[in-house]
């Protein structure tokens, strides 16, 4: 037995947990508390040798070499582990293009040969980890923010929202912001600011800035930001902006972000575009979408999940911005809802889909949730999570 093999020994192999976000990619093992390790969804890319997203592809091939090299090193460098005839869950949205999800069956049943896969819905398992049925899971992406409402464990497809504010568009306005008000200096230097290049202004570099210097203003100075900003208002109407942050650049040079950059970069995913959306409203339209009975209850049971809602500052600020929506005639009108009430997941918000697999891989009715390898070659397709042909069903055993 290969060394590695020590480390998953056990009275049964354990079921491997994979979420494959858009970003970041995170890995473990059911029935652990946290994922082995959360990298980013990157791999080299066969056919020019150089780091790529698994997400950006031309073609179905093109993405399975992708998909190929993440996994194995996802399984032979931090799993160490042997897939063959292994248990495998696949944490996925409901956005999930269908390209994707099959090429992910087709990289493990056929390239590592696992013995079964379960494609679980990432909002339905977030809610797992607070033991609920009832749960308004609003997922805080890299490209986009999703609002699932689930009542009594199952999705409320009609009541769904998404919306393209989230991490991306943080990154945008941070690197928008750079070019106009950035400033480098060099040492020997000091005394010259030269504009930010695009060269030095990487992705890496813009989430870094994210993480380190920016948070979410309270209402009041959001409001006075926008009123500038978006309506053409005064500059003397800004509220005094935050001290300025040094951040460092190779270790040479100093990139100055200014007070003002910290503190409107957040603002995007508040400001309403000429549709009057933003990730606060797209929460109100959900409630009005879901049937009149359970729209108190999904209020008072609100989940946050997704790496980007672990801003400093993101959860007070969308509380005043729901309760300002409330107070607005076209939803007290509406919705009969007096308060949002919210859960704390057991684990940081980025980590909360993975952990609702954990649990679910540890479950004794998995390998009838699962779908076999034996199956899958002999079906030659993968169904989609909310097919209901009977037939499928039933030789697949795949419960729904």
């Amino acid at each position: 037995m290969p060394l590695y093999e020590g480390l998953g020994v056990g009275d049964e192999p354990k079921v491997m947990i994979f979420d494959i976000g858009a970003a970041y990619t995170k890995c473990g093992l059911a029935g652990e508390t946290g994922p082995r390790c959360i990298i980013p969804s990157k791999t080299t890319n066969a056919r020019t040798s150089q780091m790529v997203n698994v997400w950006d592809y031309d073609c179905s091939e093109e993405l399975y070499e992708n998909l190929k090299g993440l996994i194995h090193t996802l399984i032979f460098k931090h799993l160490l582990l042997t897939p063959k005839d292994r248990r495998v869950v696949v944490i996925e949205s409901l956005l999930c293009p269908s390209i994707f999800r099959e090429t992910v069956a087709k990289v493990l049943f056929k390239h590592f040969e696992v013995g079964s896969v379960m494609f679980a819905s990432s909002h339905l398992i977030s809610a797992l980890t607070l033991g609920a049925n009832i749960c308004l899971v609003l997922d805080l992406g890299y490209k986009d923010t999703m609002v699932v409402p689930v009542y009594q464990g199952i999705p409320i497809m009609k009541g769904w929202q998404v919306v393209p504010l989230a991490s991306k568009a943080i990154h945008s306005r941070i690197k928008s912001q750079l070019m106009e008000h950035g400033t480098i200096t060099t040492p020997g230097e000091k005394d010259k600011a030269v504009s930010a290049v695009p060269d030095c202004i990487t992705e890496e570099v813009l989430e870094d800035i994210k993480v380190r210097c920016c948070f979410v203003t309270s209402y009041t100075r959001g409001q006075q930001i926008q009123e500038v900003t978006m309506r053409g208002g005064h500059a003397n109407k800004l509220p005094p902006p935050p001290p300025d942050a040094e951040y460092p650049i190779d270790g040479k040079s100093i990139m100055h972000v200014s007070g003002r950059i910290r503190e409107h970069s957040c603002e995007v995913m508040f400001e309403q575009d000429n549709d009057e959306t933003s990730i606060a409203t797209i929460v109100m339209e959900s409630l009005i979408r879901c049937p009149i009975d359970t729209r108190k209850a999904l209020a008072e049971n609100v989940l946050v999940t997704g790496g980007t809602a672990m801003m400093p500052g993101f959860y007070h600020r969308l509380q005043q911005e729901l309760e300002h929506l409330l107070n607005k005639p076209v939803y007290a009108n509406q919705l009969g809802v007096k308060k949002f009430a919210y859960h704390q997941a057991p684990v940081k918000e980025n980590c909360t889909a993975w952990l609702g697999g954990a649990l679910l891989g540890a479950l004794e009715t998995l390998p009838a949730r699962s779908l076999s390898r034996d199956v899958y070659v002999q079906k030659g397709k993968l169904p989609d999570w909310c097919c209901v042909d009977s037939e499928f069903l039933e030789d697949t055993r795949l419960i729904k």
